[in-house]
């Protein structure tokens, strides 16, 4: 949950400075906010004035099956989407059944010395336009 203020930030001001709109793409695709911080994100977008329900996905979501799976909010981290943006986002857009899918990575910044001092650790997002030539 620490990545979703810096996923909700990274996507306002993308679609700010691209003077867009979230339906002007096929999907928004988040890393590995799993269901918790999906929600949150949405929640937080829409009292921005931006609503992203319904073209927003999450890695962390779509790898694993919470309700088979005890993997509880279901996010694991950048391997949620190293494993879906290389293959099947990556194949949909080939195909041509993606035209825009605008993904945003979340990860943190991490540094010795500020955990050592008790600092808090900064998330961080940046947003990656995917389509195809």
């Amino acid at each position: 949950m620490t990545f979703t203020p810096a996923a909700a930030d990274t996507i306002e001001r993308f679609l700010k400075q691209t003077n867009t709109t979230p339906f002007d793409y096929d999907c928004i695709l988040t890393g590995d906010l799993g269901s918790v911080g999906s929600q949150l994100l949405c929640q937080i977008l829409f009292h921005k004035g931006v609503d992203i329900s319904g073209v927003h996905e999450d890695c962390g979501n779509l790898l694993f099956d919470t309700t088979l799976q005890d993997v509880h909010a279901g996010a694991s981290g950048c391997g949620c989407s190293a494993a879906l943006v290389s293959t099947l986002f990556r194949r949909k857009i080939e195909k041509g059944e993606l035209q825009r899918v605008l993904f945003v990575g979340t990860g943190a910044l991490m540094s010795p010395l500020s955990v050592r001092q008790g600092e808090s650790i900064p998330g961080i997002a940046h947003a990656v336009l995917l389509a195809k030539k």
